[in-house]
């Protein structure tokens, strides 16, 4: 894997998302990059430069954040790397799997852009899922109930929903840790 451009590519996101403050930041696409290398190293046979810069520019033209065309932010930055055509082609591919919104049902088909899947996925829940989903239900106005909501509307399902061995047992924990939150959650409005 060639260290320069997985740097760049952190750079760059570092920019992107300079001002973002509702769990889609930087932080977020590098949690995602380290959970993919985590995944892949556990799963081998797969191609991490692929994944690493997959899962570094996945949000670079998320349609909540990014009035962008045909992943052009992404597919920018790529090709100022010079990035092969084919090779640019397979990171998009596996970019538009991502999506929970857009490929609920969808599985990859590539074991690249599962990896992908599982790691953005896996940063929905757990300790770092929760934050994340306050601080984007603060962000667009939601109130507290709207905001649990969504875990009864996405969350709790992303257990079941991944792709790889791996990413089932990082899972695991993590869903075990949003059940005893929304547990606590329940006792503490009864007692209101």
């Amino acid at each position: 894997m060639k260290a320069d451009i997985i740097e760049n590519a952190i750079k760059y996101i570092n920019e992107l998302f300079l001002n973002n403050t509702d769990g889609h930041d930087a932080d977020h696409s590098i949690r995602v990059y380290h959970n993919a290398i985590h995944i892949a190293e556990k799963e081998q046979n797969c191609n991490k430069e692929i994944i690493a810069l997959a899962a570094i520019l996945h949000d670079t033209d998320d349609y909540k954040l990014f009035k962008t065309q045909n992943n052009q932010n992404a597919v920018s930055f790529l090709k100022k790397h010079m990035v092969p055509a084919e090779t640019i082609d397979q990171i998009i591919n596996i970019i538009n799997g991502v999506s929970f919104s857009k490929n609920k049902d969808k599985i990859p088909t590539s074991l690249e852009g599962k990896i992908v899947q599982d790691a953005d996925r896996l940063d929905a829940i757990g300790a770092i899922g929760i934050a994340r989903t306050f601080a984007y239900g603060g962000k667009h106005g939601r109130t507290l109930n709207e905001t649990i909501q969504h875990f009864y509307d996405k969350l709790l399902f992303l257990k079941d929903m991944m792709n790889t061995e791996t990413a089932k047992q990082l899972a695991a924990s993590r869903h075990e840790y949003l059940m005893t939150f929304l547990n606590e959650l329940d006792k503490e409005s009864v007692l209101q």
